[in-house]
């Protein structure tokens, strides 16, 4: 069975995914473990085509120099046939000091090795994409954590929105926001101040407050969101798309779970928590109210009036308005 060990000074690391920010800090880790044990541990890194039986026993072997040896193959994929056997050999008979890490973008080729390496032992560590928005909001929030912050799950899923899910993006933007944050708590209108340029994300922010109640500050994201670029149809539709979101929800029976409140009302399982703590607050008269008032501003902005920021501006007053009804 693979090695569950969390120590990366293992005889053999498999290195799984095609997710380069991940396979780095994999390597990374093993790396900085040997030279933590050894300043002086020696790193080679060579690619799978190039290794040979031969090249291997001398990586692999003790050095004169050093007590410590890493060697790092990369496109593990590309080895041949005899340099595989030599690898579970080693794996088989591992040499005091000597780690191996093995990097496989995943996929099917040598995926016959890669499956005889894990069964003998090899400790996996994986590197796949992070495709779903749960995965990557989770992501930031651990990164906000690793540079020494705090983020809740509304202020994360709005980096994710801005940034999308390219992990080198959202790793270098959850650190920036760390370090900048007051007291280290990141907030969405810190995360709003340092991505405002983002046209693509102004709708949905815009949204977020005043579905909140945030009436001032969904006013001023719609001026910084318009003056940056935001098509006025974008907030429209974001807004909408939010005030529907909530009235399936509150139409939802008691007792779901929430999977399946999240198949009913058609938004990723995570958004349902931040759904549940927006909807506090609304009727089912005052969400009616708020959603006959974006249809009013869509009818404007797509062409029934001159001003489409005062259009706007009015529907999101009107939202505010709605919220406070029977409360």
């Amino acid at each position: 069975m693979p090695s569950r060990t969390s120590d990366p000074l293992v005889p053999v690391t498999l290195v799984v995914g095609p997710e380069a920010l991940l396979s780095e800090r994999a390597v990374g880790a093993v790396v900085r473990a040997a030279r933590a044990a050894d300043a002086d541990a020696d790193v080679t890194e060579v690619t799978g085509s190039d290794l040979t039986v031969g090249g291997l026993a001398e990586y692999a072997s003790p050095s004169l120099f050093a007590t410590r040896r890493v060697l790092v193959v990369r496109d593990m994929q590309d080895v041949d046939e005899s340099v595989g056997e030599a690898l579970l050999a080693h794996l088989q008979h591992p040499i005091e000091d000597i780690h191996l890490v093995l990097v496989h973008p995943g996929g099917v080729k040598s995926k016959k090795l890669l499956d005889r390496l894990r069964k003998a032992g090899g400790h996996e560590v994986k590197a796949e994409k992070l495709t779903k928005p749960d995965d990557q909001v989770a992501f930031v929030r651990a990164e906000v954590r690793r540079s020494g912050g705090q983020i809740d799950e509304g202020a994360a899923r709005q980096l994710v929105e801005a940034v999308g899910g390219d992990l080198r993006g959202l790793a270098s933007g959850a650190a920036q926001l760390a370090v900048d944050a007051p007291d280290g708590v990141v907030t969405p209108a810190l995360v709003s101040t340092y991505f405002e340029g983002r046209a693509e994300v102004k709708g949905w922010v815009v949204a977020d407050r005043a579905v909140e109640g945030d009436t001032a500050q969904a006013v001023e994201q719609l001026r910084w969101a318009l003056q940056t670029g935001t098509d006025p149809v974008l907030v429209i539709g974001a807004l909408a798309t939010s005030l529907r979101s909530l009235a399936r929800l509150a139409g939802t029976p008691r007792g779901l779970r929430d999977a399946d409140i999240a198949r009913d009302v058609g938004v990723p399982p995570w958004k349902v928590r931040v759904l549940r703590g927006q909807l506090r607050g609304w009727t089912p008269d005052g969400l009616g109210r708020a959603i006959r008032a974006v249809a009013s501003a869509d009818l404007a902005v797509k062409g029934g009036a001159n001003d489409a920021t005062l259009a706007l501006t009015t529907a999101l007053v009107e939202i505010g308005r709605a919220r406070s009804v029977g409360r």
